[in-house]
C-alpha cells in the first residue's frame, strides 16, 4: 500500500463513478484535502441527500425528490406524446433542447437475453398501463441503436400492436452504437424532429 489508509479508501470511492480510473481517482481524492472542512462536510452531505431523497417518478420512472416528478406534474406537456429512454441521464438530455413539450417513460435498462434481463426487469408494464389508461397516444422510442435497444423496441411494438398507440423512432442520422447521453443537442434536436414511424 502507497496510499495511507483513509486516502487509499476515498480513491476506491472514487473509482466507483463511471469513466473515473485510478489516476483521476487519485486527483479527486488528493483535491478534497484541499478544501476547508465546511465544503467537504457539504460535499457528503449533498451526497447523502441524493442516495436518501432521489427516487423514480411513480408514472414515468425518472428520478425525483417528490412522488410525481415535475415534468409529469407539468399541466403544459402533451401526456399523450411519451418519449420512450433508457435512462434519467437522456432525459435531462432531452430537457437541455428545451422544445419538447410531451412527457418521458424511463425503462432503467433494456431487454437483454444473454444478461437474463428480460420485459419484467425494467420499467415496461407500467408503460403498456400508462398507454392503455390513455386510449391514444404516441410512443418516441429514443433507445440506443444496438442489439438490447432493438429488441427492446421490437417488444413494445408487439406487446402494443393491438392498442391505439403510434410508434416512432428517432431519426437514425445519429451514428450506430451512439448512445444517448453523449449527443449533442443539436444532433438529439435533429433526430426528434425527424423521428419515423415504425411500421
Amino acid at each position: 500500500m502507497i496510499y495511507p489508509d483513509p486516502l487509499e479508501k476515498t480513491i476506491d470511492c472514487f473509482q466507483l463513478f463511471p469513466g473515473v480510473g485510478e489516476k483521476t481517482a487519485e486527483r479527486f481524492a488528493l483535491s478534497i484535502m484541499e478544501l476547508d472542512e465546511e465544503r467537504v462536510n457539504e460535499f457528503s452531505e449533498n451526497i447523502k441527500e441524493c442516495k436518501k431523497k432521489l427516487h423514480p417518478c411513480k408514472i414515468c420512472g425518472h428520478i425525483t425528490d417528490k412522488e410525481i416528478c415535475n415534468i409529469c406534474s407539468d399541466e403544459g406537456r402533451n401526456k399523450k406524446i411519451i418519449c420512450v429512454l433508457e435512462d434519467s441521464k437522456s432525459v435531462f438530455n432531452f430537457e437541455k433542447i428545451g422544445n419538447y413539450s410531451g412527457t418521458y417513460h424511463v425503462l432503467n435498462g433494456l431487454i437483454s437475453p444473454i444478461d437474463n434481463i428480460g420485459p419484467d426487469d425494467i420499467n415496461i408494464s407500467s408503460l403498456i398501463n400508462r398507454c392503455r389508461d390513455l386510449k391514444e397516444c404516441e410512443l418516441i422510442i429514443a433507445l440506443k441503436s444496438s442489439i438490447e435497444g432493438e429488441a427492446t423496441t421490437l417488444y413494445l411494438k408487439k406487446v402494443l400492436e393491438n392498442e391505439n398507440v403510434e410508434i416512432s423512432r428517432l431519426s437514425y442520422g445519429i451514428s450506430i452504437g451512439a448512445e444517448i447521453d453523449y449527443l449533442d443537442a443539436l444532433t438529439l434536436d435533429k433526430a426528434l424532429q425527424d423521428r419515423k414511424k415504425i411500421s
